[in-house]
């Protein structure tokens, strides 16, 4: 991809797709990152603006607000226990699935500061980390299957 590269619509959904196509049937999530990574344009946070609008209907989906919240605390532990999150790391994924749910709450998060600050290029694969965990916790703390969330989260797209 140039660098000139704009991702469109048609790749924004396949990103999705890819995405919820691993978390619905219980597939490997490094894999989908790893198929949606020819979709990242260098120096481009596409797609994560994406995953974090996904991880945002997420939480409409199970009802999450200020009177049905759901708890920050122990979900990456509990919601993506294959991965483990240590120093830069762990501040990333930590930005990512806080600035997922101020997406939620309808907060124009400004990206490009924050990931600037990073000087590395994969703000995108952290907010898929961050659609992951939310989507699991949603459908675990509110009783919906993942494979219908997932259902669901596709008739947002």
């Amino acid at each position: 991809m140039s660098p000139r590269h704009k991702p469109t619509d048609e790749e924004a959904h396949q990103a999705v797709e890819v995405l919820l196509a691993a978390v619905g049937t219980g597939g490997d999530i490094f894999d989908a990152l790893d198929e949606v990574r020819p979709l990242h344009p260098k120096d481009n946070t596409f797609p994560g603006e994406v995953f974090m609008r996904l991880a945002a209907d997420a939480l409409a989906e199970g009802g999450v607000g200020r009177d049905r919240p759901i708890g920050e605390e122990g979900l990456l532990e509990r919601y993506l226990p294959e991965c483990r999150f240590r120093g830069r790391d762990n501040r990333k994924i930590r930005y990512a699935v806080m600035a997922a749910a101020a997406v939620h709450g309808g907060v124009e998060v400004d990206l490009l500061e924050e990931v600037a600050y990073w000087a590395t290029d994969d703000f995108w694969s952290y907010a898929g980390l961050a659609a992951v965990a939310w989507a699991r916790a949603v459908a675990d703390q509110r009783g919906i299957a993942l494979a219908e969330l997932c259902s669901r989260l596709r008739a947002h797209g």
